[in-house]
Order: structure tokens, then C-alpha cells, then sequence
């Protein structure tokens, strides 16, 4: 067999290896683009939140002021979020635990309807327990939740009157509340010193003291507040919403909507803008009159003429008289719209009317879109910030506060329950300090069980219901099947159980000592016992 002879060109490989298929690339399973190419097109960083919330605060806290001062549906958000987390107040509700001490169940009561009466009566006492004489406690919470949706925090200081100061303005308790805004809290950071974001940490991250800048005699004056004193108690009350374990400052509610928000307003301000214009000039006059081309051509009629006569300049001699004609009378009589007059207009004008365009048929439902987003990020009920209940249904509206609800109680409980509490626990350690309040086994025992006997809950109004009727009969069921209990159901109606027992004990012990009967037996029982009593003593012996 022949060997084969291959002429190979100089620089040239006679037989070249096979293309070598190109190595399979790996494709992500999560984050895998659409052929539209939206994700590549979107850039972002990896978030640190408590950056990104020093980088962005004074913005998002300028924005959301603006727009609430600017804003009657903002405002009302705002005066919702005041209503349902507290209503008029949030009621203090002592849960004393004193079982180490040996206290009886009479005397746990006692001194608990003893604090709470006395709280009471600080708290709506200007004089007593605001640093500046002019608020109560209900109206600093209130103050609290508007910088909480503004900007994502509150904050204040807790102070001491000695007793001189209190001989001037004629008080009894020390313990003062000075409420601040969070815009005075400073957003300077320095690490080597332990301040971050305002806010000076130890070692172990723990907050110790707040640096504020605030206006003192028309001069800037920078001061540290200490967070807690050498017994534990708060000197300065910080609340925020944390998104990150590391924040330590929080941010305006109204930062994720801002855009749209804002492009709301603009699609407000345009549609009533347009529609404003198309009311002013929604009358038309239609007249005959020739245009400005009209009268270029009858100009030129001037030189025309007819066997030898010049006739154009007659024809154009009398068009003008009659358009002089025309504006004569219209001289004489006006259409004025604006004070509903109509006179004569000039011979051959209409008056036509039209009907405005704006706001269209997608005005509307692209509007209620927006407030859905803002109302849902507030926290509030679309009805409530719309004031629309045109759609509302019996389930629907119970749907909608179900869903809200919890996140009213979150707020209630992470924001306005923590300041009240602080406030409470100062109030309660001067108070029985001073002697104002007794507690069983004196200061010592008090201040070796401190924390128990300051533990306290803080009830605030109940759900909104659609039928009351309804709510009231489920009630009734739960305590009916026994899955629920007096405590419970008082709670949740914004009441505490000690006290609804309390006072019913004393309506029954007045009623019964007039001769009037237990006033809460109901009617339906009270009728039928004197009746079923008296056929058992009319029946014969036999039966």
C-alpha cells in the first residue's frame, strides 16, 4: 500500500486538530434576567443601613416635614396614626409583681388602684410633669408619634426639679419630661470617641449618653444627655423603628414613598391646573368674521374692474362698513361670564359652552393606586386616608381593619408604650423615694425590687368594629365556650379588668343598699324570677 504524499505549504499544519467546543458557561438560578434586560439595567450596592440612614436623614426628614405641613391628607394620616395607637390616652394598667414579698391579693390591689390614680392625676397636670409647664404626658406621646412618622424617631429627657424650684412654681413631684425632636439630636459621627450618629456608646455598644445642639438664647449650645443614671433609671428616652441590628437611628416612615408621593402631588397639581383652565375657557364665541387671509384677499380686489369701471374698490369700500357694523354693535353689548351677565354680542355670533375634560375616566382609579401604596406604608387603612367608603362592604371593612390592626399594635407597643414607660418608672421610684406613695416594706424594698414592682401595661383604645352588635355577641361566645376570659375581653375593648370589677362592685353595693336590686342582672331575668316564683308556691303539694 502506498504511502500517502500530502504537500504541506510552508508555515502551515497539514492536519489540523478539531475546534475545541467552547467550555459551558454557569448561569445563575436566582436573578436570572428577561430578555429586556430590567435587571442588568437597575444598579444598586449592598446596603448598610446605618449608613445609608446618616447619608440620608436630613433629606428624608426635610422631605417628609415639608410634605406634612403641605398636605391636608398628610396631616390627617398623621392625626389617624395619634388616634388609633393611642386615642386620648394610653391607660395605665400597674401589673405589680410582688409575689417574692409576700403581698396579699388586697393589697396588690390596693396599691395598684393607688399608683394609677396618682398617675392619673400627674400625667394630665401640665404644671407637674412637663419641664416647660405647658404639656401633659397624652399630649407628648402625641408629639412622639408625629416625629416617629416625620422623622422615624422620638426622643427626650427626663430631668429633676429640686425642691426649691418647686417652692417657685408651687409643685410637689421633681420629676420633669423634656421632649425634644429628633432634628436637635446631632448626626455627627467620630468613631475614637464612641459617637456615632449622635448617639456615645461604650464598649460593648451600649448607648450612654445623647449629644443634642439646641437653641439657647439665640446661641447654639451642645450638650450630652446621659442615658441612665447610677441606679438604672432613664435620664433620656430614644424610640425608633430599627431596620438593622446595627442602627442606631432611625428614618422618616415616609421614605420609602417620597417618589410617589411626590409624583401624586404633581399629577394632582396638573389635573387641577388643567381642569381650572378648561372651566375659564369652556365659552366659546363662533362669528363670521373673516380671518386675517380674508381681508388680504379683499384687498386685492381693489384694483379690479369691470368695462372700464373700477369696481373693486366700492366692493371693498362697502365689505369694510359692514365689519364696522359688526363691531359696533359688539362694542354695545358684552358677554361677561364671570359676573353671569350675557348681553347682545355682534349679528351672526353664537355663544357655545363646553364641558371640562379633565380630570378623564383614568385620573381616578391611577389616584386611588397611589394612596393605596402611601396608606398601606403609613400604616393606616385606605378608607381612613381617603375618606372614601363608597365601595366599603361589612367584610370588607372588617378584612381591612384585620390587616391594620396588628400593625397598630406593633406601634403601640414598640413606640408609644416604651416612653410611657420610662416616664412611669422615673415617676414611681420619686414617688415612693419622697414618701408619696407607700410601698410594703419601705424604699429598700422597693429598690431591691424595682423592675417587678414598675412592670405595667399600657392599653390604648380598642379595634374599630363595623357591628358592634356583632363584635359583642362573638364576646359573648368566646367566655360562652370558655377560650376566652374577662381580662381578655376587657383588654381588648380598651378597659382594665380590675377596674370594670371595681366599679360594678360599687354600683351593686348602691343599688342593692336603695332597694333597687343588682343593676346588672339582665332585664329579661330579672322579670322572669318573680314570675317562676310564683308558680312554685301556687302548685299543690301533691305535685
Amino acid at each position: 500500500m502506498a504511502k500517502p504524499r500530502v504537500r504541506v505549504q510552508a508555515g502551515s499544519v497539514a492536519f489540523p486538530a478539531a475546534a475545541v467546543a467552547p467550555a459551558a458557561r454557569p448561569t445563575m438560578r436566582y436573578l436570572r434576567d428577561t430578555g429586556s434586560a430590567v435587571l442588568t439595567s437597575r444598579w444598586s450596592s449592598l446596603p448598610d443601613s446605618r449608613r445609608d440612614i446618616q447619608w440620608a436623614w436630613d433629606r428624608a426628614a426635610a422631605l417628609a416635614a415639608d410634605f406634612i405641613h403641605n398636605s391636608g391628607r398628610l396631616k390627617g394620616a398623621v392625626d389617624q396614626v395619634k388616634a388609633d395607637t393611642v386615642g386620648t390616652e394610653l391607660k395605665l394598667n400597674a401589673q405589680p409583681d410582688v409575689d417574692a414579698m409576700k403581698w396579699t391579693a388586697a393589697d396588690r390591689s390596693d396599691w395598684k388602684r393607688l399608683v394609677e390614680r396618682e398617675w392619673r392625676q400627674w400625667s394630665w397636670n401640665p404644671a407637674e410633669c412637663d419641664h416647660r409647664g405647658k404639656f401633659t404626658i397624652p399630649q407628648i406621646i402625641d408629639m412622639s408619634l408625629g416625629h416617629h412618622v416625620a422623622f422615624g424617631e422620638a426622643c427626650g429627657a427626663l430631668g429633676y426639679m429640686p425642691a426649691a424650684t418647686r417652692r417657685r412654681y408651687n409643685i410637689r413631684t421633681g420629676i420633669k419630661v423634656s421632649a425634644t425632636s429628633p432634628v436637635h439630636l446631632v448626626r455627627d459621627t467620630n468613631e475614637f470617641e464612641g459617637l456615632i450618629q449622635g448617639v456615645i456608646h461604650d464598649e460593648n455598644d451600649r448607648p450612654q449618653a445623647y449629644r443634642l445642639k439646641i437653641d439657647r438664647g439665640g446661641l447654639m449650645e451642645t450638650r450630652d444627655y446621659s442615658a441612665r443614671d447610677a441606679f438604672g433609671s432613664a435620664l433620656f428616652y430614644h424610640v425608633f423603628d430599627p431596620k438593622d441590628p446595627h442602627d442606631v437611628r432611625g428614618i422618616s416612615e415616609l421614605a420609602p414613598v417620597m417618589k410617589t408621593w411626590a409624583m401624586s402631588e404633581k399629577l394632582d397639581d396638573a389635573t387641577l391646573q388643567t381642569a381650572v383652565l378648561q372651566t375659564v375657557f369652556a365659552a366659546t364665541i363662533t362669528s363670521p368674521e373673516p380671518s386675517e387671509a380674508a381681508f388680504q384677499a379683499i384687498e386685492s380686489l381693489s384694483d379690479f374692474e369691470i368695462g372700464g369701471e373700477q369696481i373693486g374698490q366700492a366692493l371693498a369700500a362697502d365689505f369694510y362698513g359692514a365689519v364696522m357694523a359688526r363691531l359696533d354693535a359688539a362694542r354695545e353689548g358684552r358677554v361677561a361670564i364671570g359676573d353671569s351677565q350675557i348681553n347682545h354680542m355682534g349679528p351672526g355670533e353664537k355663544l357655545d359652552f363646553h364641558t371640562a375634560a379633565t380630570p378623564g375616566e383614568r385620573y381616578l382609579p391611577f389616584s386611588m393606586h397611589l394612596q393605596r401604596i402611601m396608606a398601606r406604608c403609613i400604616g393606616v387603612t385606605f378608607s381612613s386616608f381617603t375618606l372614601d367608603h363608597s365601595n366599603a362592604t361589612y367584610s370588607s371593612v372588617r378584612m381591612e381593619n384585620a390587616s391594620i390592626w396588628p400593625v397598630v399594635m406593633r406601634r403601640r407597643e414598640r413606640i408609644a408604650a416604651p416612653i410611657c414607660q420610662a416616664i412611669y418608672e422615673a415617676w414611681l421610684t420619686e414617688s415612693v423615694v419622697e414618701g408619696r406613695i407607700l410601698f410594703k416594706g419601705g424604699v429598700a424594698a422597693f429598690m431591691a425590687n424595682r423592675e417587678k414592682a414598675c412592670w405595667a401595661e399600657w392599653v390604648g383604645p380598642p379595634a374599630p368594629t363595623a357591628d358592634d352588635l356583632k363584635s359583642a355577641k362573638a364576646a359573648t361566645e368566646r367566655l360562652g365556650n370558655r377560650t376566652s376570659s374577662l381580662a381578655i375581653e376587657s383588654t381588648a375593648v380598651g378597659y382594665d379588668p380590675q377596674d370594670i370589677a371595681q366599679m360594678r362592685a360599687e354600683d351593686i353595693a348602691l343599688y342593692e343598699g336603695l332597694g333597687m336590686g343588682d343593676p346588672y342582672v339582665p332585664a329579661k331575668l330579672a322579670v322572669a324570677e318573680p314570675a317562676a316564683e310564683t308558680a312554685i308556691e301556687g302548685a299543690p303539694a301533691n305535685g
